[in-house]
C-alpha cells in the first residue's frame, strides 16, 4: 500500500505496544516565547479577528498584551488556549462594538493593552518570573516537563526534631520518592566533609514537601534539587534564588542525564532564571535549543554534586550554622 498514516497524540504511554513498535516516533517540542508570540501576531490575532467580525480599525492588541496572555493566562506547549482566550477577547469586544453601533455612537478603536488584559479576561491565572523571591534555605529550583510543555517548581526541605524519619508530601510518585531516599543517604555519606554532625540524622525528622500538593509528580530528574535542598538545609547555607537544575543523582553524588532538555530549559527561560544546572551527558542536547535561550541563560553542564553544590550554594551561613568544609571526592 502507498498509504501513510500520521497520528498525534500528547503522550506516548496509551498507546498500545504492538501498534507502537509499527510507528515511527517523530517528537515534536513545544514552542519557545518568541516563537508563540510571533505566531499570535501573523496568524492568531488576524483569525480571531476576522472569525469575530472585527477590522483593524476597530481592533488592535499590543505586543506587550499578546506577552502578558502568554506568560499570565496560558501555560501549554503549543498556543491552543492562547488562541482561546484571543478568542473571548474578541467577543467581548466585539459586543462594545455591536453596542455602541446600536446606540448610534461612533465606532471606536479599541487597542487592548497589557494593563486592559484583566479588564476583558479576569485576574491572571499563572504567576509569572523567579519562583522565589530571595535567597531560601532548604529551598531550591527544579524544572520538570509534561504534555503541556515545562515548567519550575521549587522543592522544600525542614529538618524538625525527632528520631531520624524521613517524611514526603507534595502527592510525589514512587521514583521522585526514592530519589528523596538517594539523597538523604548521600547527604548522610558526606556529612563530615559538609560539616554536619553524623548524630544529626538521628535527632532530626527530614520533611520534604514539594507544593502544589494537588498536581502529581514523579521522574528521578529532581534527584540533585532535592539534594541541594537537603544539604541547604542541613548546613544553612540559602540556594541562589536565579539557579534552577535538573538531573538525576546516585548515591556516590553523580549526576546522570534526563530528558526533555529542552522543554525544561524553556521553563527556567520563562521564569527568569539566570544560571541553569544540567548533567553533562546532556550537554550534546544543548546545540537544539532556541539561540536566545542559549544567549540568555548560563547553561552549566555537571557531573557531580560537588560541582552542583559551588555553583548552588549562595555562600552566606546563617548565624549559627555548621561550616561547610570544601568537598573532595
Amino acid at each position: 500500500s502507498q498509504v501513510v498514516f500520521i497520528a498525534t497524540a500528547n503522550q506516548l504511554d496509551p498507546i498500545p505496544g504492538p501498534l507502537r513498535d509499527r510507528m515511527e516516533v517523530i517528537e515534536i517540542g513545544g514552542y519557545t516565547e518568541d516563537e508563540k508570540l510571533g505566531i499570535a501576531q501573523g496568524f492568531l490575532v488576524r483569525k480571531q479577528r476576522e472569525f469575530h467580525g472585527l477590522t483593524t480599525e476597530q481592533l488592535t492588541i499590543t505586543d506587550a498584551a499578546l506577552l502578558k496572555l502568554i506568560r499570565e493566562y496560558t501555560r501549554e506547549a503549543g498556543v491552543r488556549n492562547l488562541e482561546r482566550e484571543l478568542a473571548s477577547l474578541c467577543r467581548k469586544v466585539a459586543r462594545k462594538v455591536a453596542a455602541a453601533g446600536d446606540n448610534g455612537e461612533t465606532p471606536t478603536n479599541y487597542v487592548v493593552d497589557e494593563a486592559d488584559i484583566v479588564t476583558y479576561l479576569g485576574p491572571e491565572r499563572f504567576s509569572f518570573g523567579l519562583a522565589e523571591e530571595k535567597d531560601e534555605i532548604g529551598v531550591a529550583t527544579g524544572v520538570y516537563w509534561s504534555p503541556t510543555g515545562g515548567d519550575t517548581l521549587s522543592i522544600e526541605v525542614l529538618p524538625v526534631r525527632g528520631k531520624g524519619a524521613l517524611q514526603l508530601t507534595g502527592q510525589l510518585g514512587d521514583v521522585m520518592k526514592e530519589s528523596a531516599q538517594a539523597a538523604l543517604s548521600y547527604a548522610r555519606y558526606r556529612a563530615e566533609q559538609l560539616g554536619v554532625d553524623p548524630n544529626y540524622f538521628d535527632e532530626h525528622n527530614i520533611h520534604v514537601h514539594v507544593p502544589e500538593g494537588a498536581v502529581p509528580k514523579d521522574g528521578p530528574s529532581a534527584g540533585i534539587t532535592l539534594t541541594t535542598a537537603l544539604i541547604s538545609a542541613m548546613t544553612g547555607q540559602p540556594v541562589r534564588r536565579d539557579v534552577a537544575m535538573t538531573g538525576e543523582v546516585t548515591l556516590r553524588g553523580k549526576v546522570l542525564p534526563i530528558g526533555g532538555l529542552k522543554e525544561k530549559t524553556l521553563a527556567a527561560h520563562r521564569a527568569g532564571i539566570k544560571t541553569f544546572i544540567l548533567p553533562k551527558d546532556n550537554a550534546k542536547d544543548i546545540s537544539e535549543l532556541p539561540q536566545k535561550v542559549r544567549d540568555d541563560l548560563q547553561l552549566i553542564p555537571v557531573s557531580s554534586m560537588d560541582e552542583v553544590l559551588k555553583i548552588a550554594l549562595a555562600g552566606g551561613q546563617q548565624d549559627g550554622a555548621p561550616k561547610i568544609k570544601p568537598l573532595t571526592s
